[in-house]
């Protein structure tokens, strides 16, 4: 009785694994050998010779199977593991370093219990790489003058980056981008001069919004709301959700009348801040009340030719506010300012409610020339077609 190639390729496998199996690298390499010149393009051909070859030392024929079976399947996490610890032997470790991120980058849920331990094994030696790299740049970044506490706090964060430690944010509005302005999370409060005096009408601003709290289930409506001509807004449940609730004194440009006389002094006391102005579109003034136990999903805000400032009134321990990397706690009377095309989050993890009063400027580096163009651009997308002042 005769055998079929495919019968004869298979037994050939068998052999050479068991040679493998039994340390007989010697003969697992001879008939890996054979496999590979039948069948080119077979992965556990490969894979097994290199196995054999690293057995016998023989770097050279290691790194060639290796290369071969990562040329058809750049994704066999065994393989990247394999060429990781050659490059760890030989002395390369940004090498190694590179092959054991790539492997635990392609490592799946289906792996072997066996191939799930050499994949614990990379992501322990690449944190040991990670971590002799950073010193390595801290050394050499001592040397050069840079101290961890005194230094540039934009290049630690810098480094943050670089040793992985944070993720890089970008601007990323969802309608409308103006190019060329600076990535920045949070702007400092002593940048804007006309803060202070907002500022030191708190107590003031704070009473008016006591007066609209003491009518709080009429006042207030969910901020997110539903519209019936557009797609559903991805809010995870505060969609039409009191949790996160809004009083507008100003609302899409136009002042709300009833809120007007209500909080006259609030009105009053932005008269000063550069509001955002685009007719019927912007801006927006309003308390911002975020219940018990919410959280704000990640989102971003519709353009990046604003900044949104809130001006803490209520605030009790446990919220906060995250925008890109940097997070930061509310303190009452002192102003947030943040760009909200930047990924951000809020929270409010006590048992009282947290309230701000919320408003929209202009970014600082618009020219007088830019802001009427984008203020007439975001005008005429608010009066085409009757668009809700989300869209």
């Amino acid at each position: 009785m005769t055998t079929s190639p495919a019968q004869d390729y298979d037994q050939l496998a068998r052999d050479a694994g068991a040679a493998l199996g039994r340390q007989d690298a010697q003969t697992a390499r001879l008939l890996f050998g054979q496999m590979v010149k039948a069948r080119p393009s077979e992965t556990r051909a490969w894979h097994g010779l290199a196995q054999a070859c690293r057995s016998l030392g023989d770097d050279v024929g290691q790194v060639t199977a290796l290369d071969r079976l990562l040329e058809g399947n750049p994704n066999h996490v065994g393989a990247l593991i394999m060429k990781a610890d050659f490059f760890a032997r030989n002395g390369d470790g940004r090498a190694a370093h590179a092959f054991y991120e790539a492997a635990i980058a392609r490592a799946g849920p289906d792996l072997s219990a066996e191939l799930r331990t050499e994949v614990q094994r990379a992501r322990q030696e690449s944190r040991r790489y990670a971590k002799s790299y950073e010193d390595h740049l801290r050394d050499a970044l001592a040397d050069a003058g840079f101290d961890q506490i005194n230094s540039s706090p934009r290049f630690g964060r810098c480094l943050d980056m670089l040793f992985g430690r944070s993720r890089i944010f970008l601007q990323s509005p969802t309608a409308f981008y103006f190019p060329e302005l600076p990535q920045r999370q949070f702007y400092e409060r002593e940048e804007f001069p006309w803060l202070a005096a907002l500022e030191a009408r708190t107590d003031m601003i704070r009473e008016e919004l006591l007066g609209v709290l003491a009518d709080e289930a009429r006042a207030f409506s969910p901020y997110v709301q539903s519209v019936g001509n557009r797609p559903r807004r991805d809010y995870g449940d505060l969609l039409d959700n009191p949790g996160w609730s809004a009083f507008y004194l100003v609302r899409s440009g136009e002042v709300v009348e009833e809120a007007a006389q209500r909080c006259p002094g609030t009105l009053k006391a932005l008269g000063d801040a550069p509001l955002t102005d685009a007719p019927g579109r912007t801006p927006s003034v309003l308390f911002s009340l975020l219940r018990p136990g919410v959280r704000i999903p990640p989102h971003t805000g519709y353009t990046n030719a604003r900044l949104i400032c809130h001006l803490p009134l209520i605030v009790p321990e446990g919220c906060g506010l995250r925008v890109g990397n940097e997070t930061r706690g509310w303190t009452e009377g002192k102003a947030l300012i943040f760009d909200d095309s930047i990924e951000h989050e809020a929270w409010n993890s006590s048992a009282s409610p947290r309230v701000v009063l919320l408003f929209d400027i202009w970014r600082p580096e618009l020219t007088d020339e830019e802001r009427k163009l984008v203020a007439a651009t975001l005008a005429a997308v608010g009066s085409y077609g009757n668009l809700p002042a989300w869209d």
